[in-house]
């Protein structure tokens, strides 16, 4: 397996599906993946950050088995990352296991020599040195995804799953609530600003609204930092380059100015909707829709007629 680069990220595929941090992974190797998993081609084309592209299709996702039939083709790779997706967090021990070598859990960032992890709830970051062979995992959102490039073509590189190795059967895979999901695997995400919070009222309170409002729209709520550092939200619900890196297919904005440091952890949303009462704020002006109107006024009708629909039916 010499073809193989001395950096490459490993990602987990299901029935074709990409995993959150999947690209975050490819570019932290320079583009170098592997996917593993069912539906790996149809995967491969959904790639963003992929330079190089190898795919193990295999007939189920066992993770245990997996790790087994990939520890020997990953013997001559010096770094291992996997994206820190809940098949990846579950795979990377066991492969760390199989080729015996270490597991660095929760990287921020990776080099073929050092690797950042975040500890104490992302409040410090600890630099080690890799002196050797080693599995990493990368948190989804940390990095954030270059501009895309066309995906390569893949190159089939065939495992044997072995039969003996126990695992545990997935009976089902369930839909993430949209009120809990991590931000990074969220498809919907309205965020509020400062502006949402009128001066005297409870914040805790409006973005407890706004929550239910978004998880009755199939979304999840997000937050700028001015909502997070005045305790209303939590930090994991912080948008921005001082949080967690996102890529929606829509976001909805309430009382949200714009500031460079929250629309440079948006990523590409499909489509923006900016609620403002100033049109000429950056959030509005990058916004498919911008609505000109108080942000706490249109979230207290949305949850009203929300409301009133719920008891119709």
């Amino acid at each position: 397996m010499s073809e193989l680069p001395d950096v490459l990220a490993v990602v987990v595929v299901r029935d074709g599906a990409l995993p959150s941090g999947a690209d975050e992974a490819a570019a932290e190797c320079g583009g170098a993946v592997l996917l593993a998993g069912t539906g790996t081609r149809s995967a491969a084309r959904a790639l963003t950050a992929a330079r190089t592209v190898w795919t193990s299709e295999v007939p189920r996702v066992a993770l245990g088995a997996l790790a087994a039939a990939l520890a020997p083709v990953l013997r001559d790779v010096g770094v291992v990352l996997l994206p820190a997706s809940p098949d990846g967090r579950d795979l990377a021990p066991r492969l760390a296991f199989c080729a015996d070598r270490p597991l660095f859990a929760g990287a921020t960032r990776c080099t073929p020599t050092h690797v950042e992890l975040s500890r104490v709830d992302d409040r410090l970051a600890v630099e080690v040195r890799i002196d050797g062979p080693a599995v990493v995992t990368l948190e989804p959102g940390a990095r954030g995804v270059p501009a895309p490039v066309p995906p390569p073509e893949p190159r089939d590189l065939p495992v044997e799953l072995p039969e003996d190795v126990l695992d545990a059967e997935t009976v089902a895979v369930l839909d993430p609530d949209p009120e809990t999901v991590e931000l990074t695997e969220a498809s919907r995400i309205l965020g509020a600003g400062a502006g949402l919070v009128r001066p005297g009222e409870d914040g805790t309170a409006v973005m407890r609204t706004l929550t239910e409002v978004a998880a009755a729209l199939g979304a999840s709520a997000g937050a700028t930092r001015v909502v997070t550092d005045a305790g209303w939200a939590d930090h994991d619900r912080q948008i921005g380059t001082t949080g967690v890196l996102v890529d929606p297919d829509l976001y909805v904005a309430f009382g949200v100015s714009g500031a460079p440091q929250h629309v440079g952890g948006l990523g590409r949303p499909q489509h923006v909707v900016s609620v403002n009462t100033d049109p000429s704020c950056p959030m509005t002006a990058m916004a498919d829709l911008g609505i000109v109107a108080d942000a706490p006024e249109v979230l207290r009708e949305l949850a009203r007629r929300l409301d009133g629909a719920a008891d119709e039916r």
